[in-house]
């Protein structure tokens, strides 16, 4: 028998974001329940400055590593007009995140 697995990322673009995960016989079903079981996992995100501190947070306050199986990850802070140096699915967890440069 097929059943659908739905990863699901949600965020408030202001220093949110959830993941959700939900298995399911329908496609419609498991990206529903995802949606859900994201925003009920919402976590805060820690922002920081990179120099100066006027105007809003735009990045993350300090170096970061982390691994996953054979996948590493490293975020380093970045001046204001940076962008987001990432590959496409890290690059837009983070602007779900309200971060702006990294």
């Amino acid at each position: 028998r097929t059943r659908f697995k739905a990863f699901v990322a949600v965020g408030d673009f202001d220093g949110h974001v959830g993941l959700g995960v939900k298995t399911s016989m329908e496609v419609a079903t498991a990206i529903r329940s995802a949606i859900n079981l994201a925003k009920l996992s919402l976590i805060p995100i820690r922002r920081g400055y990179w120099g100066n501190k006027l105007g809003e947070p735009h990045t993350i306050p300090m170096k970061v590593t982390g691994k996953c199986g054979s996948v590493r990850i490293r975020l380093v802070p970045a001046p204001r007009g940076t962008g987001i140096v990432a590959a496409p699915t890290p690059k837009k967890l983070l602007q779900m995140a309200g971060i702006q440069d990294v």
